[in-house]
């Protein structure tokens, strides 16, 4: 699923998987080529689990923290998926750019 998105987006976007940051790893990060206006996206995966425990992890590691020179905004996206029902739920959250240089 992120990866048909990458491929829809790859003029505006480079991925990095497993990027350190905060106290932890962020899973994917699409973050825009200089040319592009878009936020990063972080993104983090949860398995049989919740898409709010995911956003919950990115900011209590504080995964938007190693964006804090970029000045852009950061779009923390959580996706989980429930091996019961087969479904993905989604969370998006906006980290703005003045709040990541206040933590």
């Amino acid at each position: 699923m992120i990866r048909f998105a990458y491929i829809s987006c790859m003029d505006e976007f480079l991925r990095i998987e497993e990027l350190p940051s905060g106290h932890g790893y962020a899973d994917v990060v699409l973050l825009p080529k200089k040319t592009s206006p878009m936020p990063v996206l972080l993104i983090e995966l949860k398995w049989n689990q919740t898409d709010a425990g995911a956003i919950r992890q990115i900011k209590d590691r504080n995964y938007p923290q190693v964006f804090a020179g970029y000045g852009g905004d950061v779009l923390m996206v959580g996706i989980n998926y429930d091996e019961g029902t087969k479904k993905h739920t989604c969370k998006i959250e906006t980290c703005k750019a003045a709040d990541i240089e206040k933590r």
